[in-house]
């Protein structure tokens, strides 16, 4: 996959082992038929275009999982400006790859990246993975009065 890294920003890739698995934020990994193959079918993604997806892991700080034979088995994306805060957003584990441990290996990796270090504020969405995020220290907005979001859930529907 084609990446530009706008004046340097984007760490260079690290890379994780773990038995068979590889962790890696070398862009050059990431397979966008899996990647918009999930998030295209999953709740907080659902219908999202292929060249959109592509255009969010250009900006991002991807993780990628791959297994022995270097398929993609997972992913998630880091958007940051290295300094302050952080949005973790698109993570996964394939339904195939799951029960192993990798979705607690991707997040130790994550936050232990070294250019998401001393950050004022994580940020992320979730349904239903609270119990995975809460082991990372992450908890529920404690006010929320402060939060405002422009959200366009239909942006990318097409009208006839």
């Amino acid at each position: 996959m084609e990446t530009t890294q706008a004046s340097g920003v984007i760490p260079a890739a690290v890379e994780h082992r773990r038995g068979e698995f590889l962790i890696s934020t070398d862009h050059e990994l990431l397979n966008l038929d899996v990647i918009h193959g999930f998030l295209t079918n999953c709740y907080w993604a659902k219908g999202t275009p292929r060249e959109t997806v592509a255009r969010s892991i250009q900006h991002s700080l991807c993780f990628g999982i791959y297994d022995g034979s270097g398929a993609q088995v997972g992913f998630a994306r880091v958007v940051s400006d290295f300094a302050t805060v952080a949005y973790l957003g698109d993570v996964f584990v394939l339904e195939s790859h799951r029960g192993r441990g990798l979705s607690k290996w991707l997040m130790e990796c994550i936050v232990q990246h070294p250019a998401l270090q001393n950050l004022r504020r994580w940020i992320l969405l979730t349904r239903d993975a609270h119990g995975l995020y809460s082991q990372f220290g992450f908890t529920p907005v404690k006010a929320p009065e402060r939060y405002m979001e422009l959200h366009r859930p239909h942006v990318y529907e097409t009208t006839p």
